[in-house]
C-alpha cells in the first residue's frame, strides 16, 4: 500500500510536511477511507527518551502521523507512545494495528459511559464524589459486557422493563 498524500492541502490548510522515512522494519503506513473522510497513518520507531537514559529499561516508543481530510479540510496530528512489548514483537506493521485497535476500543467505551449511561451530565463534581457514579457506570459496563444484546442501549432498556432478567445479571457469577 502507498502512502501519498497531496501536499499542497496542508500547504493551503496552514500545516508543515515532511518526508516520511522509508518502509522498514521501525516504519509502516496505512490508508482508510470511509464516513466521508480519507485517513493516513504513518508511524516510525523513535528513540527519544532512550536517548537520555531518563527511563531505563524503555521498551520500544513510536510517533503516529495522522493526516487526513475531514469535511473538506485537511488536518494532521502526531501521536506518541510507548509499548511494553519486546523489541522482537514489535515490527512497525503490527504495531500500527494495535494502536488503531486500541483507539476503537476507547471511543466505543468512552461512547457507552459519556452517550448511554450519560457521564456528561452527571452534575456531581466535587471532591472525590465523582468517583461513586463513575464507579457505578463501570460496574454497569462490565455487567452489559456479559449480555448479548446488540447494545448497551437496548440491553439497559430490557432489563429496566424486565426485573428478575437484572436481578439474574446482578447475582450471575462472571
Amino acid at each position: 500500500m502507498t502512502f501519498s498524500f497531496p501536499n499542497r492541502l496542508f500547504r493551503a490548510a496552514g500545516a508543515g510536511h515532511s518526508r516520511e522515512p522509508t518502509a522498514g522494519p521501525r516504519f509502516a503506513r496505512t490508508t482508510e477511507k470511509g464516513h466521508g473522510r480519507v485517513e493516513y497513518r504513518a508511524l516510525e520507531g523513535t528513540a527519544i527518551l532512550t536517548v537520555h537514559q531518563k527511563w531505563p529499561g524503555l521498551k520500544p516508543e513510536f510517533r503516529v502521523r495522522q493526516r487526513g481530510i475531514r469535511k473538506g479540510k485537511a488536518y494532521e496530528k502526531v501521536v506518541h507512545g510507548i509499548t511494553s512489548l519486546p523489541p522482537e514483537k514489535t515490527d512497525a506493521k503490527r504495531l500500527l494495528g494495535l494502536v488503531r485497535e486500541h483507539r476503537r476500543i476507547e471511543n466505543r467505551l468512552h461512547y457507552v459511559r459519556d452517550v448511554t449511561l450519560g457521564e456528561d451530565a452527571c452534575p456531581v463534581r466535587r471532591g472525590s464524589a465523582p468517583e461513586v457514579p463513575a464507579a457505578l457506570r463501570n460496574a454497569g459496563v462490565h455487567l452489559l459486557a456479559q449480555v448479548d444484546a446488540g447494545n448497551h442501549a437496548r440491553a439497559i432498556r430490557r432489563r429496566a422493563a424486565r426485573f428478575r432478567e437484572a436481578i439474574d445479571l446482578l447475582t450471575s457469577p462472571v
